[in-house]
Order: C-alpha cells, then structure tokens, then sequence
C-alpha cells in the first residue's frame, strides 16, 4: 500500500458549551444525520485523532461550528461565548499541538471586543487565524463599523475564513423551495456575496494586506472569474475599482476543498487561482473525513500539486512551522 501524503486540513469544526448548534438553527438536516454530526462535534481527542490518522491528515485547524456567536443578538453574551469557545479549543488540544491549532472564534457585535479577543487568541494561545460563520445579525464586513477589525487582522497578519452562517433573509427565489437552504445552496450563494461586497466596496484596497480563505472550493467564484471582469467592465462602479474583480480576488483569496471531493473544480481552481492558493480541508464532521483523503490521494493532478494542495500551501499561509 502506498504511503500517504501528510495533510493538512483547515476547515475541521468542533463546538463548544454554549454554541452546539440545533435542530431549530439547521432545519433542514435530517435529524439522524444531524444527531451523528452533534455528537462528534465535542470530541476533541481519541476519535477524532483515530480518523485523522487513517486519512493521514497530520495536523485539523479547528474551528467553533455554524451559527457560532454570528446570530447572536446580545452582544456581551456573543462577546462571553466566544472567549469560552476559544479557552474550550485551547484547553483541549493544548495536550498535542503539533496534531492540533486553531482558528479564533469572535464576536464582532462588539468590533473593539473582537479586535481584543482576536489579537488574545493569536499573541497568547497560538490560533493561526480567525473564522467568521456568516453575517453578523445581518450586518455584513464590508461596511464601515468593522475598519477597525480589518486592520487588526493586517496587525496580525492572519488570514480570515470566511465561512458560511444562517442566511437572515431569502430572497423571492427561495420562496417554497426549503431544499435549497443551508449547504445544498442558499449558503454558497451567501458566502460567494460576501466575498464580492469586500471587492467592490474596495475593501481590500484600503486593507491591501488582508487576506481571506473561502471553503468549498471557493463557494464557486473561481468559476465566475472572467464574467466578473467583463460584467464589472461595464458597470461604472466595477470601473471605478482599481484593478479588475478576478486581479483583487488572486491577490486575496485562498480556497479549500472542504465540502467537494470531485476532480473538476479542483482543477478549475486551481488553473483559475494558481497552484499556490488551494489547501486540503475535509469539513469534518458534515462530510466523509476518509472520502476525502482518498480522493485528494488519487485526484487528477500532479504530483507537485498535490502537495501543494495537502500541506506546503496551509504551511505558508498559515505560517506554520
């Protein structure tokens, strides 16, 4: 049997006490596969390293599940939660940090709060980043409130995962059709919205070092690369940008394969970022953590590639050792 690449995955969700999430926030999970999910979610050691062994996966960045503090609507009871979920993750896998670290979870109804809890996670417990499930009741991070945020993620210089959370309001086309919400759709077209509002509200222009991860191999821009430039070309908003939406988002944007196992968006993204901007994630435990690895193993790519995507690519942008 060959040996295995070693692997490092980034968009590995546990929850903490507090922030489990329910049948009330993920309506539509079948409640047999949610109580699984529920269950592995806690679990932080035997288990979890047992499955990350056989998929040859050598270090999970770990990360408090959807909804997360993002729906909360009292903002010092987000800002408690959320400095009890990043003690909970630091205390749990303080035993084994070399298999172990951890993105930053925050509570930005309170910016100043989340500025401080951040720069606590990073400079004293070791996380590597910060993981935001969504829209802030509603309020997404392009607009003005969250400047001081963005500038001390550039202090920092830690990426943002920009994760999916509850959608606050549907559109008419989602209207009787429940199906489409959450995974199956209504959150990558969310996600995918918020990434573009920080591109054309220029975000990044006045956050020039910022940098962003998207999940789901890119909640589907890599696809859209070409038609966001010649749309934006003819828009006098998308004109006023300083560089075109598909130059902001190669210059910004890392993805992950978290979520989809199947060779042709692997390589559309990676033709349509680079070599350098796709890293390996499994989204454990709401997908096959094995099915996973195995797929990344015999993906249709190159050897350099594949390695790449399963570890040398998280080593540098997360800065690990």
């Amino acid at each position: 049997m060959p040996e295995l690449i070693s692997k490092i995955a980034l968009e590995e969700h546990f929850s903490a006490p507090g922030l489990e999430p329910s049948i009330n926030d993920v309506a539509f999970f079948d409640p047999e596969v949610l109580a699984t999910i529920e269950a592995a979610l806690p679990e932080l050691a035997e288990q979890r390293l047992r499955v990350m062994d056989q998929a040859g996966i050598s270090m999970a960045v770990l990360s408090q599940t959807a909804p997360g503090v993002q729906a909360i609507g009292d903002a010092h009871h987000a800002v408690d939660l959320a400095h009890r979920a990043n003690d909970f993750l630091h205390t749990r896998t303080a035993f084994d940090p070399a298999r172990f670290r951890g993105f930053a979870c925050v509570a930005l109804q309170d910016v100043e709060a989340a500025c401080s809890e951040l720069k606590r996670c990073v400079q004293e417990l070791g996380f590597v980043g910060v993981l935001i499930n969504g829209a802030t009741n509603g309020t997404y991070l392009d607009e003005p409130q969250f400047a001081p945020f963005w500038h001390t993620l550039e202090q920092l210089d830690v990426p943002l995962y920009l994760h999916p959370g509850l959608v606050s309001e549907h559109t008419l086309a989602f209207r009787g059709h429940p199906e489409l919400e959450g995974a199956v759709w209504s959150w990558t077209c969310d996600t995918a919205t918020h990434m573009l509002r920080l591109v054309f509200a220029r975000v990044f222009e006045r956050h020039p070092r910022a940098r962003l991860i998207l999940g789901h191999m890119g909640e589907t821009l890599p696809y859209m690369l070409w038609r966001l430039d010649s749309r934006a070309a003819v828009t006098t908003l998308g004109r006023a940008l300083s560089q075109p939406p598909s130059e902001i988002l190669k210059r910004h944007l890392t993805v992950t394969t978290s979520g989809v196992c199947a060779d042709a968006p692997l390589r559309c993204a990676l033709e349509a970022l680079g070599d350098h901007a796709v890293m390996f994630s499994t989204d454990y435990p709401y997908e096959d953590i094995q099915l996973a690895a195995d797929w990344i193993e015999n993906a249709a790519i190159s050897e350099d590639q594949r390695i790449k995507v399963c570890r040398t690519n998280a080593q540098r942008v997360l800065r690990l050792a």
